[in-house]
C-alpha cells in the first residue's frame, strides 16, 4: 500500500453528543495530515462519516470496508478513495485488519467493542503484533477500562495481554502512540 494505515473502529449512530463527532473529525484530520491512510467500516453516518469526511477534506486517503447488506441499505460512503464490499462482518474485520498497520478505537457501541476485543484477542493469540489504542474521549471508556483492570486482577486476563491495550485521552495522543509503537519506542501498556 505504500503509506502506513490505521484502522479506526467507531460508532455509526448520528444520535451522539458533538464531543464524540468532533473527536472523530480530529482523528481523520490528524491521520491525513500525518500522511497515514484511514481504514474504517465504510459508512457515511455517525463517527464513521465524520472521520472519513474530515480525512478526505484534509487530503487523506480513506479506505472503507462494508458488508453488502449495509450498502443495500444505502449507508455506504460514496466519496472514498477505495470502497471494498464484502459479504459478512467477519470478512469486513479480517480485511480491515489486513489493510492496517495499527488499530485505533473511538467511542461506539456493541459493534465497536466487538471489533476492539477481536483485535485484542488476535494479539493475545499471537496472530498480530499491531498496536491497539483506545481513545477515551470525555471519559467514555472509563468503565470499560475499570473492567479490564478487574479482569486482570482476578486472573481472567493475563498481565501481558492486559498491557496490549494502549490508552489516550485524545486523538493526537492516540496517533502518537501508534506511531511510536510502530517505531519501537513505546512499550505496550503506556499511557501519555
Amino acid at each position: 500500500m505504500g503509506m502506513p494505515s490505521v484502522c479506526v473502529f467507531c460508532g455509526s449512530s448520528n444520535s451522539v453528543p458533538d464531543v464524540f463527532l468532533e473527536a472523530a473529525r480530529e482523528t481523520g484530520r490528524t491521520l491525513a495530515s500525518s500522511g497515514w491512510s484511514v481504514v474504517y467500516g465504510g459508512a457515511r453516518n455517525g463517527l464513521m462519516g465524520a472521520l472519513a469526511d474530515a480525512a478526505l477534506q484534509t487530503g487523506g486517503r480513506v479506505i472503507g470496508v462494508i458488508p453488502r447488506s449495509l450498502v443495500e441499505r444505502e449507508v455506504a460512503h460514496e466519496g472514498l478513495s477505495e470502497l471494498h464490499v464484502v459479504e459478512t462482518l467477519q470478512e469486513r474485520k479480517a480485511l480491515m485488519a489486513e489493510l492496517s498497520d495499527g488499530f485505533l478505537t473511538l467511542p461506539g457501541g456493541f459493534g465497536t467493542l466487538d471489533e476492539l476485543f477481536e483485535v485484542l484477542t488476535w494479539a493475545m493469540l499471537g496472530l498480530h503484533d499491531k498496536p491497539c489504542v483506545l481513545v477515551n474521549t470525555a471519559g467514555f471508556y472509563d468503565e470499560l477500562l475499570a473492567f479490564t483492570r478487574r479482569a486482570g486482577e482476578t486472573g481472567f486476563v493475563s498481565k501481558e495481554s492486559g498491557h496490549r491495550l494502549l490508552v489516550a485521552d485524545e486523538p493526537k495522543g492516540a496517533i502518537g502512540l501508534i506511531s511510536e509503537r510502530l517505531n519501537g519506542t513505546v512499550r505496550a501498556g503506556s499511557r501519555p
